[in-house]
């Protein structure tokens, strides 16, 4: 697809911005499968966020592009790369990782407000993330982003998905600001998406989500991508993803087994 110019400049304003109809509903099809054959067979990273005896599921895992052939083929051929390309205005792309979210019908569990680059081994700027739904989504249970927020230089405590606690041993400057307490002092950023729409997001923009009240599922795939200016780095502490076998050395560029190049201009 074709990004104008109008959109590059939305994201670069606000930090997360809405595409429609960005993939086919072949992709969204392999998509699903692969995300099924994650829920069936989960990785080592899995995390079951939803307690026992709680109505719903809010499940997620990452990294496991490796082991299931229809993450990896998303990533290396569908426009996904492309598309990251033209929003971090960068020559080349990395793959970073996947991230799945699955929110089950009448799942209560919110996703706590966070900025994700906290949690991450790179700095740069050049880190965007394609939040991808395989269902229909309404604005009611769609992630939120704060508008500008990748701007505001700060680097918030990463916090447990499980029960909204800062991470202990994590690096930040300070907790995450009371957003649910103060909506209006916000510009909350969602939107009604169907199934091949996606939104792309800056590793820096706060945002988090509802719980899934309603009787229909709340599948994501959150496809990671890095640009020319990332690094790797080894942070004190707390690091989501952990460090992965076949990383650079820290200080350099991502390019590596890890981090695979998977799109040039």
């Amino acid at each position: 697809m074709r990004i104008d110019d109008a959109t590059i400049e939305a994201y670069r304003r606000d930090g997360a911005v809405a595409l429609r109809g960005v993939f086919s509903s072949d992709w969204i099809r392999l998509l699903t499968d692969g995300v099924e054959e994650n829920l069936a067979s989960p990785g080592p990273y899995a995390k079951r966020y939803t307690p026992d005896g709680k109505p719903g599921l809010f499940f997620g895992d990452y990294c496991n592009w490796r082991r299931i052939g229809a993450y990896e083929r998303f990533f290396r051929e569908s426009p996904a790369a492309a598309v990251a390309a033209r929003l971090m205005g960068s020559s080349k792309v990395n793959l970073f990782h996947e991230h799945v979210l699955v929110k089950e019908p009448g799942t209560l569990e919110p996703t706590p407000w966070h900025h994700d680059q906290p949690y991450y081994f790179v700095d740069g700027h050049q880190l965007v993330s394609l939040w991808i739904p395989l269902d229909p989504v309404p604005r009611r249970t769609c992630v939120e982003y704060v508008a500008g927020s990748h701007r505001w230089g700060k680097w918030y405590t990463p916090k447990r998905f499980v029960d909204s606690a800062e991470h202990a041993n994590a690096t930040g400057e300070e907790k995450v600001p009371d957003i649910d307490g103060n909506r209006s002092a916000y510009d909350l950023l969602a939107w009604d998406l169907e199934p091949g729409d996606c939104i792309a997001f800056h590793a820096l923009t706060l945002h988090g989500a509802p719980g899934n009240p309603l009787n229909t599922r709340r599948r994501a795939f959150a496809a990671r991508f890095t640009g020319d200016d990332a690094r790797y780095v080894l942070r004190d502490g707390f690091m989501s993803p952990p460090p992965q076998p076949g990383a650079p050395e820290p200080g350099g560029p991502m390019d590596s087994d890890a981090f695979p190049v998977i799109w040039r201009a």
